[in-house]
């Protein structure tokens, strides 16, 4: 994954500079690097715990949108985290300070199963500290918490052997 970060930042500036520095051939070989580019974020998404199609993200989100997907997708690859919760911590000032509006975008276009976030997020709060079912419930779904659904905080509830 380091590798393909490194890839990706490369292909940037090689964009960047092809298309300042070269006129025609260099708008050529920033478009072939595009698309390399492309093919090399679609590998990075393959490994994550999302999944977001790249040239979609490329073309329909705008660069704030974009960068906040890639925010979102790092905090789902260390955590479990409810929509609700994912957009807070995205919009949060004491967090990534995005729009709210573009942190509800980029959340909303990806594939992210909430229910098994919700199982993470039960588990992680099951190896600090005991919690009776009902208690983790509560924990999950709270505005004050996780902010899961009560169905998806039931649901983690349950599989992570809560209940």
């Amino acid at each position: 994954m380091e590798s393909n970060v490194h890839k990706v930042r490369t292909m940037i500036i090689f964009c960047c500079l092809s298309v300042i520095g070269c006129g025609d051939a260099g708008q050529t070989a920033a478009d072939n690097s595009i698309n390399e580019l492309e093919e090399t974020v679609g590998a990075v998404s393959e490994d994550s715990a999302v999944d977001a199609s790249p040239s979609e993200s490329l073309q329909t989100l705008s660069g704030p949108q974009a960068n906040a997907v890639r925010s979102a997708k790092q905090y789902l690859d260390m955590a479990g985290f409810s929509r609700d919760g994912l957009i807070q911590q995205l919009s949060s000032p004491a967090g990534d300070g995005y729009a709210e509006s573009d942190a509800t975008i980029a959340v909303d276009s990806l594939d992210v199963d909430w229910n098994e976030n919700a199982v993470r997020s039960a588990k992680q709060y099951l190896s600090m500290t005991g919690f009776s079912c009902n208690g983790l419930i509560q924990q999950l779904s709270s505005s004050a918490g996780d902010k899961y659904t009560v169905e998806q905080a039931t649901y983690g509830a349950q599989q992570a052997g809560a209940c």
